[in-house]
């Protein structure tokens, strides 16, 4: 199981360039600069030393794309790689369990909600949103481009990068020429790994037998509300309890009569796997993709104080919902897929996500009563404000999605 590391995604608005980059080498440290974020640069050149040095990443075998952990060059896992052209419906995702899916049932093929091919943009956003929340459940993830001869390449790529590296040893006058010799960068989301998580499952079963201390239990529930949030906001459609994960941390031994009590952190949850969200319509054909979490016993008390007075002045101001959508467009527009119609469709389901969001916490309401209120769209009015100060009345049009999927659970 993959388990990663805690952080934050800050992108400068004005730097992020999702365009490749044109060199000679099979490097792709000419493209990933992180000025503001120092410390994820160095480990990004530590993943790029480490390849050039005969470390390559290595392909996960779990889930149904290609994803890789990325290594330094004494074989430690630096985090986890998953190149857009390898998700699970690209041109060059390396396991056939979609291909099959697609070949043989194309009636349920894919999420007809979700953009394809957008899932590596899905995990940086979703970053970007629990960094704005303050929400500090979801690890660092950007976007950067690698290349490893490990990770999965057409022949036609492989027949290229062949060929010119042998005409530059034959002919280095000929060589010179190329804008690229090795095998070109691949585009995807890096998310840093760390040690100590274990899949909720693990730990929900062992909470059941051996309870939680009372300030630990508070804790646990601090934290999973802060999942819940996450997820409603993106409308997550694929949040089991196998990918998100809790790091528990017992209390240190007491040295003769001095006993520490009280340990800081001592619970943590992890929300990975964020590649299926922000979809451009709330689920209504074949499944509902419920939010797995909705069934503990967690979700049945009221969202807390600490949680409402943490994101509740946010999600209740419109600029700030603009300000979000704005650096979302910003993340978005890179992609060479970009379509702005459909980008405003994705952001008019999550606007009407917050707004049932900050209904529920004003109402004192418990996570599963939030999965149960009438799905909102809040859509752009075609006269509404394009600027940064907004009012709803005005800029906004509120609507409910009332079409249910054939298989619903809510």
């Amino acid at each position: 199981r993959a388990f990663f590391g805690m952080g934050t995604c800050v992108i400068a608005k004005s730097k992020f360039s999702l365009s490749p980059p044109l060199h000679s080498g099979n490097s792709s440290g000419d493209f990933n600069h992180f000025p503001g974020d120092p410390e994820f640069g160095d480990i990004i050149q530590r993943a790029e030393q480490a390849i050039e040095g005969g470390v390559f990443p290595e392909r996960i075998s779990q889930g149904s794309s290609g994803s890789y952990f990325v290594k330094d060059s004494k074989g430690k896992i630096l985090g986890v790689f998953k190149p857009k052209s390898e998700e699970p419906y690209g041109h060059l995702n390396p396991k056939w369990t979609k291909y099959f899916h697609k070949l043989c049932c194309p009636c349920c093929f894919g999420r007809g909600c979700l953009i394809p091919n957008q899932g590596y943009l899905s995990e940086v956003a979703a970053s970007h949103v629990d960094t704005r929340l303050g929400l500090g459940v979801v690890p660092k993830t950007k976007a950067v481009y690698l290349v490893s001869e490990t990770f999965h390449y057409n022949t036609i790529d492989r027949a290229k990068s062949r060929g010119k590296k042998y005409a530059l040893e034959m002919v280095p006058k000929v060589g010179r020429h190329f804008h690229r010799v090795g095998l070109p960068p691949k585009l995807g989301s890096f998310q840093l790994f760390v040690e100590g998580y274990h899949e909720a499952d693990y730990w929900l079963r062992r909470f059941e037998a051996e309870p939680l201390p009372e300030n630990i239990r508070k804790q646990l529930q601090s934290q999973f509300e802060r999942l819940v949030i996450l997820d409603y906001v993106i409308r997550n459609t694929d949040r089991g309890n196998d990918n998100w994960l809790i790091k528990y941390e017992k209390s240190g031994e007491g040295e003769g009569e001095k006993v520490s009590c009280v340990c800081v952190c001592a619970i943590q949850i992890a929300a990975i796997d964020n590649g299926l969200a922000f979809p451009f319509k709330h689920p209504d054909e074949w499944r509902a993709y419920p939010f797995h979490w909705a069934c503990l016993p967690q979700a049945k008390v009221p969202f807390s104080q600490e949680t409402r007075e943490l994101v509740l002045s946010r999600l209740s101001d419109m600029n700030f919902v603009q300000d979000l959508c704005e650096d979302l467009y910003e993340m978005f527009m890179a992609d060479k897929g970009f379509d702005k119609t459909m980008f405003e469709k994705q952001m008019s389901v999550m606007r009407g996500q917050i707004l049932n969001l900050s209904q529920a916490l004003k109402d004192n309401k418990t996570p599963i009563q939030l999965v149960q209120m009438p799905r909102v769209v809040v859509e752009r009015s075609r006269t509404g404000g394009q600027g940064r100060v907004v009012t709803l009345g005005t800029a906004f049009t509120q609507t409910f999605h009332c079409k249910r999927p054939f298989f619903s659970s809510w």
